[in-house]
C-alpha cells in the first residue's frame, strides 16, 4: 500500500504518514509516537507523545538548515508551496542532471516536483536507502540560474547520502529556493498540479513536518 491516496476532490496526498520506527536520517532522532493517556487504561482522553526530527518524513527545509544566518521555517512566504506546481519523472536512476532538466524549459518562479525511481522503491521499507536519486549540485546550481520558487524531491533530502548532499542544499536554501523533502510521488504523473503544501509554524526551526497535497490541473484545448 503506498502513502498517497486519492480524496473525492481529486486532491492527492504526496504526504508519508508519520509512524512509530519509520525510516529516518541515520544520524537524525528516531520517531517516536506512543499514548501517553489512554482511554482504555482509564484516563478521561487519548493524548499522544510525538518524538522525531525536524527532517523527518514529509517535511521542509528552511534557510537556516545550511545557512549561517539564514530564515527559519517560521518566515516562509506561504506562496512557496501554495499554487501551481510541474511533475516532472526523471529517468536517470542515480541523480538529477542539467542534460535531463534543460529540454524542460524550467521558467523563473516554478516549482518543480521531481519523481524519480525513488517513489517505487525507497517508501516500501523502514531502513535507510542509501543509493536514492538525488539532485546533484550541477543541477541545483541550474535550478538556481533558472530561477525556481519551490524545488520538492521524492526522499528524505534533495542532496546525495554520498555525494552533494551539503553541495546541493548550500546552493538551493542559499539562493533561497525553498525545499521540500519526504514525497510520496507515486500515485502522481508528470503534468501540472495544484500544489498546497504547509510545514509546521516552528519558530526559528530549520525545519518541520509538513502535509502536501497535488490536484491535477486540467488542460483546455
Amino acid at each position: 500500500m503506498t502513502a498517497g491516496g486519492f480524496d473525492t476532490q481529486g486532491w492527492i496526498d504526496v504526504s508519508v504518514p508519520l509512524r512509530s520506527g519509520m525510516v529516518h536520517w541515520p544520524d537524525n532522532p528516531p520517531v517516536r509516537i506512543e499514548r501517553m493517556l489512554d482511554m482504555e487504561r482509564g484516563d478521561t482522553a487519548n493524548v499522544s507523545l510525538i518524538s522525531l526530527g525536524a527532517h523527518t518524513g514529509t517535511h521542509m527545509d528552511a534557510p537556516v538548515h545550511f545557512v549561517r544566518g539564514g530564515g527559519g521555517m517560521d518566515r516562509m512566504p506561504l506562496d512557496a508551496t501554495i499554487g501551481r506546481a510541474r511533475v516532472v519523472e526523471i529517468q536517470d536512476p542515480t541523480s538529477i542532471t542539467p542534460d535531463e532538466l534543460r529540454p524542460l524549459g524550467i521558467a523563473p518562479g516554478e516549482r518543480i516536483l521531481f519523481k524519480t525511481l525513488n517513489s517505487s522503491r525507497v517508501w516500501q521499507t523502514d531502513e535507510f536507502v542509501e543509493d536514492f536519486v538525488y539532485v546533484s549540485q550541477e543541477a541545483a546550481r541550474y535550478l538556481v540560474e533558472c530561477g525556481v520558487r519551490t524545488v520538492g524531491v521524492d526522499y528524505l533530502s534533495v542532496g546525495g547520502f554520498h555525494k552533494d548532499g551539503v553541495e546541493t542544499h548550500e546552493a538551493l536554501l542559499g539562493a533561497g529556493i525553498w525545499v521540500i523533502e519526504g514525497l510520496d510521488l507515486s500515485e502522481v504523473g508528470p503534468g501540472e498540479y495544484e500544489l498546497i503544501c504547509l510545514p509546521l509554524k516552528v519558530q526559528g526551526s530549520d525545519g518541520a513536518p509538513a502535509r502536501a497535497v497535488l490536484r491535477e490541473i486540467q488542460r483546455v484545448d
